[in-house]
């Protein structure tokens, strides 16, 4: 447990004051944003939703979307027919269950069409101010370089044992971090090894020089 906390530690000095790096206003936008956020970047989404949030303003608007003219504004995020379906049927059940408000619990989010333990994590732990951990390729390949999780875990496996390590009160910033870490250090391909502020306590064995 020592270790985990130095290497918490070590990426609280690395990113002090992370931020998630979608642009939103409302935990609605946040939860849209997410859905489209899926195998695209987020500065992709962001150009996206810049215009998208200033049509579409409710969750009513985006459930009275037409599906084709959704898919052309959303294209450049890819997967935009599954990402269209997702985006309006989740936003129809929150007209019709919440009043068209995103709920802030993980038991009523991840009962919404498109919305997964990720979506719904990056939300509560964001746009509600709640601890929580969202797994995605990052936080997955960050930890198990890191020898935090065992390699070939699922998502929600990652979860609850990064859960179980980290401190609930440092969950989100953690969470951001290694999202951070991942994206701009840790890559996938070409990771900065020699430059990595976490270089010392990281047992992969296959660190660049």
């Amino acid at each position: 447990m020592d270790r985990v906390k130095k290497i918490v530690a070590l990426l609280a000095k690395e990113f002090p004051e992370p931020r998630l790096e979608l642009d939103y206003r409302s935990p609605l936008e946040l939860l849209v944003a997410t859905i489209l956020a899926a195998q695209c970047t987020d500065e992709r989404v962001n150009q996206v939703t810049a215009t998208l949030f200033k049509k579409y303003r409710t969750a009513a608007d985006f459930a009275k979307a037409n599906p084709k003219t959704f898919e052309r504004e959303i294209r450049s995020t890819g997967f935009f027919r599954n990402k269209t379906k997702s985006v309006l049927a989740c936003c129809q059940a929150l007209v019709e269950r919440h009043g068209g408000k995103a709920p802030d619990n993980l038991d009523d989010l991840v009962r919404l069409p498109g919305v997964g333990r990720k979506t719904a994590n990056v939300v509560l732990g964001n746009a509600f101010g709640q601890q929580a951990i969202a797994v995605d390729t990052h936080v997955a390949r960050v930890s198990a370089r890191l020898g935090l999780v065992k390699e070939g875990l699922t998502p929600d496996e990652i979860e609850q044992a990064l859960c179980r390590q980290i401190p609930k009160a440092k969950w989100t910033l953690t969470n951001r971090r290694l999202v951070l870490h991942g994206r701009y250090v840790c890559m996938a391909k070409k990771p900065k090894c020699p430059d990595c502020p976490l270089n010392k306590v990281c047992p992969w064995t296959d660190k660049t020089v």
